[in-house]
């Protein structure tokens, strides 16, 4: 089972690069790709509950990766969010973690590490079961109606 990946990242030559390399050693299938925080806030939504892993630059032409961080406050918690950086200061790090980063990688030094995590998550995501994969799917498509066995209750005024 491939993980669902969406890769924000305004440089096209490190775009085809890291896509050859993570689609060549490690399950992942890179499903879209933007440029902008714009264009990754966007497609994520768009997908909302559909995607795995979101690997997003720190600079892109408009905009940050911490604003699409910040974006993706509310995911799954099989959801992963990472920051790929060639300025992962730790200042950075922590700044990126607390917006809800699940890791940060230096582009520089750390693709060792970033496909390692991607294996990583992978086995993670094999794990996860299908019947729940299912319910959160079912959940999304009907926000309306409530899960067998949870009360309805009318909202306060």
């Amino acid at each position: 089972m491939a993980l669902i990946t969406y890769i924000a990242e305004d440089n096209d030559t490190i775009l085809t690069n890291l896509i050859e390399t993570l689609q060549e050693i490690t399950e992942v299938r890179v499903m879209g790709s933007g440029a902008t925080e714009t264009e990754a806030e966007r497609w994520l939504d768009l997908h909302d509950g559909s995607w795995h892993l979101a690997i997003v630059d720190l600079f892109l032409k408009k905009g940050t990766g911490l604003g699409v961080l910040t974006g993706c406050h509310k995911r799954e918690p099989y959801q992963k969010v990472v920051l790929l950086t060639n300025y992962a200061t730790p200042e950075l790090r922590k700044r990126a973690l607390l917006l809800g980063a699940d890791a940060v990688f230096d582009k520089s030094n750390q693709l060792d590490e970033l496909l390692a995590y991607c294996i990583k998550q992978t086995e993670e995501h094999k794990k996860f079961s299908v019947q729940e994969a299912e319910r959160v799917a079912v959940a999304k498509s009907r926000p309306d109606q409530k899960e067998a066995g949870e009360s309805l209750t009318m909202p306060t005024q």
